[in-house]
């Protein structure tokens, strides 16, 4: 029995190493652990922009000036295209 109470030995985690690489072999292992490094790498670097992300938002927002400009009253009239 590989795990009959807890922790696998010591002689069980060697088997089941040996059995992965025979079935994925050296180079798939490789990759996946390069691309499992990546993955790791990104998720922490987003993580810190995040952070420092949230720090730009807790300082005040800026107050945003409009011109109060001009405002033109005025009835539209649209024939209907069916009825001509």
């Amino acid at each position: 029995m590989l795990f009959a109470f807890g922790m696998p030995s010591t002689g069980s985690l060697i088997l089941i190493l040996v059995i992965v690489l025979v079935l994925f072999g050296t180079k798939r292992l490789r990759s996946a652990g390069g691309d499992l490094g990546g993955a790791i790498k990104n998720f922490k670097k987003s993580m810190k922009d995040a952070q420092e992300g949230n720090k730009d938002n807790d300082k005040a927002p800026e107050q945003v000036v409009q011109d109060k400009g001009n405002v033109i009253d005025g009835e539209s009239r649209v024939k209907d295209k069916n009825k001509a």
